[in-house]
């Protein structure tokens, strides 16, 4: 490897790191799924950065995370929902939600609220400030989103999202370890 982090001395992006890596793992290594690699690589990195993107330009200017966000957005449109059911809904763990949940409430953003169920129970739900608050803020994401997708036209958009549900419901195929 040269200096600049990349073979032969050259600067290496993702994409040209894609192409070594894919390289390296089939024909040093002798790994076959050249393929399946980049496609998921790719996958991650795109995940990532739209990530990055929504949280450092919509949430952190207006004091929450994304993962805050996530919560708030559950909340908020499937209404007062357990902590588990939360939890699943939003993609995080219960220690998560809990955790956010707390920071949340001091925020007055959302209460928690005793169960029906038993003694333990605890009920999230959005304050009327954290449901104003949202609307203002998915304003923010929303617009967001409308950019990231106008890349694409309409027709790709729904060949994109019926490739994901593709590849997400074809886990059924073998031992997936998802959050639930």
């Amino acid at each position: 490897m040269g200096e600049g982090g990349g073979e032969g001395g050259r600067e290496l992006d993702f994409w040209s790191f894609v192409d070594l890596a894919g390289g390296r793992l089939a024909e040093e290594f002798g790994f076959p799924h050249r393929l399946a690699t980049r496609l998921l690589l790719t996958l991650n990195r795109a995940s990532a950065i739209v990530t990055y993107d929504l949280e450092s330009t919509v949430h952190r200017p207006r004091g929450h995370s994304w993962a805050a966000f996530r919560l708030l957005f559950v909340t908020w449109i499937a209404g007062p929902l357990e902590p588990g059911r939360a939890a699943t809904l939003a993609g995080m763990s219960r220690a998560a939600v809990s955790n956010l949940a707390k920071t949340l409430v001091a925020d007055g953003m959302m209460v928690r609220t005793k169960g029906e169920r038993d003694g333990r129970s605890v009920i999230l739900s959005l304050t009327e400030r954290g449901g104003q608050a949202m609307l203002e803020i998915f304003a923010g994401q929303n617009e967001r989103e409308r950019q990231w997708a106008s890349v694409l036209t309409e027709t790709e958009q729904d060949i994109l999202i019926m490739l994901l549900d593709k590849l997400i419901a074809g886990r059924v195929q073998f031992d997936v370890r998802e959050r639930s």
